[in-house]
């Protein structure tokens, strides 16, 4: 008896018995449902005596804009920030969980949190959930070590890169920093280099829009530049649409009584 149980057991790892049905379904015409798509500029670049972080403004919800000044730099710790390109709730509790495990790793081992420590407990959390979390991050932060900037993937993977792009701009964004970016840039050069970076994908992707977000951090000290530019001004009105009374000529006015009356009708409720 025990062991016609065992053989009943499914076998252990993964199952494609449905790919030979989806095949056949596709071959036939059917058209799968597609995911839902973000729209997204985050950039992260070391300079000379630290990072700057950068993101754009525009929230979008398919083909409407539905908040055109979000922002997309999370705080993680007092040395560490993270932007977030995905779903828009999804980037925000995970960097906010983060945040509290980070500031509970501080207290416990009573010493400044390493950027490395974050990268480990946000790419463990996404694996976990195997890509079903829509957070692509790019973090950056400064810690005994020096600068560091890692992209992290919705799947878990991550990279140590000295420059990073993720979302539905990256790659606008990625051609500048492969022509532009050089070793030990002072802290003006790299605010610009990101501030273009930004704009490039503004300006190329149409899920990408609004201002631009600028974040530096350097050894002690962080500076949060919030609408750092204004990289599509809304314009102003040149004419004036007042007119004056009289303008336009009344032809014709007529005045009616209205009569109206009320009445109150009771209705009686079932009750079986």
């Amino acid at each position: 008896m025990d062991l016609d149980m065992a053989r009943d057991l499914p076998r252990a790892g993964f199952n494609f018995e449905n790919c030979k049905r989806n095949a056949t379904l596709l071959s036939g015409g059917f058209k799968p449902p597609t995911t839902t798509k973000t729209g997204t500029t985050i950039v992260g670049i070391i300079f000379k005596d630290g990072v700057v972080l950068g993101a754009d403004t525009r929230a979008t919800e398919g083909p409407i804009v539905s908040d055109k000044n979000c922002a997309k730099i999370h705080y993680l710790a007092k040395n560490i920030y993270c932007c977030g390109a995905g779903t828009a709730a999804d980037t925000e509790m995970t960097t906010d969980l983060i945040s509290s495990q980070l500031e509970l790793h501080r207290l416990g081992t009573e010493r400044e949190v390493r950027v490395v420590a974050a990268n480990v407990m946000l790419k463990q959390m996404l694996f976990r959930y195997q890509g079903h979390i829509s957070a692509a991050l790019v973090l950056g932060g400064v810690d005994k070590t020096g600068p560091h900037i890692y992209s992290i993937h919705p799947h878990g993977s991550s990279d140590k890169l000295p420059y990073a792009t993720m979302g539905s701009g990256s790659l606008a964004a990625m051609s500048v920093f492969e022509s532009r970016w050089k070793p030990d840039m002072s802290e003006e050069e790299g605010k610009k280099l990101v501030r273009d970076a930004i704009a490039s994908g503004v300006f190329n992707d149409l899920g990408s829009g609004s201002n631009i977000d600028l974040c530096v951090i350097r050894k002690g000290s962080v500076e949060y530049l919030r609408n750092y530019e204004l990289a599509n001004k809304k314009g102003e009105r040149q004419l004036d649409y007042r007119f004056k009374h009289g303008t336009t000529p009344i032809l014709h006015t007529t005045v009616r009584d209205l009569l109206v009356t009320e009445r109150v009708q009771v209705v009686p409720m079932e009750t079986s």
